[in-house]
């Protein structure tokens, strides 16, 4: 990154901090509106985003909790993960994740393993098929989002991302 640009990111997440912090003393104050007003923004392009890419998935034969066990595994360091790790990050319990994994194993985009130190417990690895259906939905679903997102303005953009930065946290940008 050249000085330029990094001055420009420096200066846009100072922005972006400060809004998170006018963001943060509406939520705390009487009047609430402001801090509605970037959640209801944010969650519109959240919304959008992921039912375009929900959209994607399901005309491949993939419903949207499936297609979001596939990304937790791909996306993981390893791309694997333990069952009872998957269904942390999807939020939803062992036994519901259990009947999930059966039909991706099914389908073969995903192989259960037994972990070689515990064998009571399973592994999960992302299989080339399933990395190639996740990549296919991305592949086919960028330039709609791109599209989408090439709509929003520098300040819608910021009010996103700064609503985004509340949730996540105060050392979001700096690691703290």
């Amino acid at each position: 990154m050249n000085a330029e640009k990094t001055v420009m990111t420096v200066l846009n997440f100072a922005k972006i901090e400060k809004r998170s912090a006018a963001a943060a003393r509406s939520r705390n104050g009487a009047d609430k509106h402001e801090y509605f007003v970037a959640v209801a923004h944010v969650r519109y392009i959240l919304r959008k985003v992921f039912r375009l890419i929900e959209d994607k998935a399901k005309e491949l034969g993939l419903e949207s909790l499936a297609h979001q066990a596939l990304l937790q595994v791909y996306g993981s360091p390893t791309q694997e993960l333990r069952v009872s790790e998957l269904a942390e990050r999807l939020d939803i319990a062992p036994a519901f994740a259990s009947n999930l994994i059966k039909g991706l194993v099914k389908a073969k985009y995903l192989k259960r393993e037994s972990d070689a130190s515990d064998a009571r417990v399973t592994i999960l690895r992302i299989t080339p098929v399933g990395r190639a259906i996740c990549d296919q939905i991305d592949t086919e679903v960028r330039p709609h989002v791109d599209y989408f997102t090439s709509q929003l303005t520098s300040d819608e953009r910021e009010t996103a991302l700064s609503t985004l930065m509340f949730y996540v946290g105060p050392g979001a940008i700096d690691g703290k």
